[in-house]
């Protein structure tokens, strides 16, 4: 029989840390934003903050919680130490995202173009975007592929993704973001970091305000 060792035989606290601090900070984010729901920029801008202290926090293991193990690759991932491919990549995931709205929108002659009020509700998604993919496909995804692989950590952090939606969404918007959710993450595996998510998931939101 193989023994496991005995870093990943105990629980991460990062794990628990991590989505209870998700949804405390979604929890903040209702009651800021108040009647404005989800187009308040002050209300996201305060739950990116939350998040990026989550991210922050759980990134990097004391330790006292545990040794991870030394010189081990993450799962499905290839060499991308240059930057630009991991942009590259999160480039091409954002068009994915964001072919199929784009059709929709044009076939029907929807498609909007005016910008009164876009730079600060662009800085506002950016904010959330990168925070949280910082928490979800960086120190939360980490922790689980450490202990059960890329596939639970993708399965994971995209129902954590979903679910974090839901308070200003509501529930019709789960099977869409749990479908990003997977996507953000298969991007994750494959680069072997949170950047090329971040890039789609920004990339994404800022197209939004054009493709909503």
């Amino acid at each position: 029989m193989v023994s496991t060792p005995a870093a990943l035989r105990r629980a991460d606290p990062r794990i628990a840390v991590g989505l209870i601090g998700l949804a405390a900070a979604a929890a903040v984010r209702v009651e800021v934003a108040g009647v404005t729901g989800a187009p308040s920029i002050r209300a996201g801008v305060v739950f990116a903050a939350i998040v990026a202290v989550l991210a922050a926090a759980t990134r990097t293991p004391s330790r006292f919680w545990y040794r991870p193990a030394r010189n081990r690759a993450d799962s499905w991932s290839f060499d991308t130490r240059s930057g630009a491919v991991a942009v590259g990549l999160g480039v091409i995931g954002a068009v994915v995202l964001c072919v199929p709205a784009a059709l929709r929108h044009a076939m029907d002659g929807t498609l909007g173009w005016s910008a009164h009020g876009y730079l600060p509700w662009a800085v506002a998604v950016v904010a959330v975007a990168t925070a949280e993919e910082a928490l979800l496909r960086g120190s939360l995804y980490r922790a689980v592929d450490q202990r059960a692989g890329a596939v639970a950590a993708i399965a994971l952090t995209s129902v954590a993704f979903a679910l974090l939606h839901v308070p200003l969404y509501g529930w019709a918007v789960v099977p869409l973001d749990l479908a990003v959710g997977v996507w953000l993450g298969v991007l994750r595996a494959v680069t072997g970091s949170a950047v090329a998510p971040a890039v789609a998931h920004s990339l994404a939101d800022l197209a939004g305000w054009w493709l909503r």
